[in-house]
């Protein structure tokens, strides 16, 4: 896992406008590495994290839980199992933290561009 994975999120993102479908676009990649078993997209909503998009099978253990911000406030959490790369996924979590933005904004209605 790389700057590879990271170019491929990046791709997944600017591909798809709706930020729902590219947010499940981008958990399916994380997931579909040999190294990440599970990934998964939580949003800020009152204080608390609700689970959104998420990918793969959930593995006992220890789960990497990244916090997402978008212009220093925190929005979400980008959370994944198996043995990521900590920067890596810290770097996932700033490409997504618009996408995020949206659909914390949002509180889960649908977006129209």
């Amino acid at each position: 896992m790389s700057t590879s994975l990271i170019d491929e999120i990046r791709r997944a993102l600017e591909i798809e406008p709706d930020p729902d479908r590219a947010l499940k676009e981008a958990v399916r990649t994380l997931a579909a590495q040999p190294e990440i078993s599970w990934a998964g997209i939580a949003f800020l909503e009152d204080g608390e994290l609700a689970l959104g998009p998420t990918a793969g099978t959930a593995a006992t253990g220890v789960r990497l839980r990244v916090p997402i911000t978008y212009d220093g406030d925190p929005v979400g959490e980008l959370q994944v199992d198996g043995e990521p790369e900590p920067p890596v996924i810290e770097q996932i979590a700033k490409i997504v933290s618009p996408y995020v933005l949206i659909g914390w904004d949002m509180r889960g209605q649908p977006w129209e561009p």
